[in-house]
């Protein structure tokens, strides 16, 4: 399941950065499109890589990106601003993420 929804979690982070290219006027909201799809699609791939070894770590990661992406996606497409709140909460989780793969890595 982990690796379905990092495989659909990189369509989204795609299409998020197209749309932020191609559909959108206003240079926040390209901004905010094009930041959330980079972060979605590198934890992805980065979830692919580590879920083997490290599903919690590769579940932290997944989560984490959502929420980060998600909510700079609904704030570029005219939600409320104050989604901006929310997105650090996903970053940490990224970092936690990263940080017990490490952990997991470094184990023998």
């Amino acid at each position: 399941m982990i690796a379905i929804l990092a495989c659909l979690s990189a369509a989204l982070a795609i299409g998020a950065g197209a749309f932020g290219a191609h559909g959108v006027a206003d240079p926040k909201a390209a901004e905010w499109l094009r930041t959330g799809g980079i972060y979605q699609l590198i934890h992805a791939v980065g979830v692919l890589a580590v879920m083997g070894v490290a599903r919690g770590a590769a579940a932290a990661m997944l989560v984490g990106a959502a929420i980060f992406a998600i909510s700079l996606y609904v704030m570029a497409l005219g939600g409320p601003k104050w989604l901006g709140a929310i997105t650090p909460i996903g970053g940490t989780l990224m970092i936690a993420g990263w940080l017990w793969a490490a952990w997991n890595f470094s184990r023998p």
